[in-house]
This record gives structure tokens, sequence and C-alpha cells, in this order.
């Protein structure tokens, strides 16, 4: 078994959309969760708050620069995730497209990489 993340790809519109029917879509969301569940799949999910509410920290210069949300030149934002624990790329995609989103959205289908396939050592730096 693998683990595999479900990162939710959402834009401006999408997102708009979503809130315009947010009893819908959480109760949506609430039966698929539940599906996963009796599955025996899912390991977490978690959505995230409003970009808007968040900061980017930028590594581009010198010195970290910090600047509040939104982010006006981002086209898709990160919305939440699933974490599964399935055999194959193949049943997280199965997995994905059954995910309640609303048109336009996306779902981005990640395997996690194991503890063992982090470098380590003086070449990683300490830095992944």
């Amino acid at each position: 078994m693998s683990k595999y993340m479900l990162i939710m790809r959402g834009t401006d519109e999408t997102n708009a959309a979503m809130m315009a029917s947010i009893d819908e879509a959480m109760a949506a969301t609430g039966r698929f969760i539940e599906e996963m569940i009796e599955a025996g799949v899912l390991l977490a999910a978690e959505g995230l708050d409003d970009p808007g509410r968040g900061v980017v920290v930028d590594f581009s210069g010198e010195a970290p620069v910090v600047t509040d949300g939104p982010y006006g030149e981002t086209k898709e934002l990160f919305g939440g995730y699933f974490l599964l624990d399935v055999a194959s790329i193949q049943e997280a995609v199965e997995w994905a497209k059954r995910v309640p989103a609303v048109p336009g959205s996306k779902i981005e289908v990640r395997r996690v990489a194991e503890a063992e396939e982090v470098p380590q050592g003086s070449e990683s730096n300490g830095q992944i």
C-alpha cells in the first residue's frame, strides 16, 4: 500500500460556485468521506481557510519576504486534500474521480514519498 494525496485545486470562480451552494457541497463531501472511511482508505482530510487570510513567504531574494494574501497572480489555489492509503495510483485516481467537485475544479493526485526516499546526510543540507 502507498499513500496518495488528492489535492483539491480551484480558482476564484470555482470557489465562488462552491460557496454559493455550500450546504450541498458539505453534505456531498461528508458522504464521500464516509465512503472512504468505510473502504478503509482515508488517512486524513482537511480543507484550507480563505486564501485572503494567509500569507506568502517568498525566498526569491536574499532574505525571505512575507506578503499578505490574496495572491493576485495565482490561477489556481490549493484548497485542501484527502490523504489515502491505497494499492496503486490507479486506485487513487478512481477515488479522485469521485470527489464531489464543482465544474472547473481539478484534483491533483500525488504519491507521498516514504521516509527512506528523502535524501539524508550532508548532500541534502537539511533541506527537502
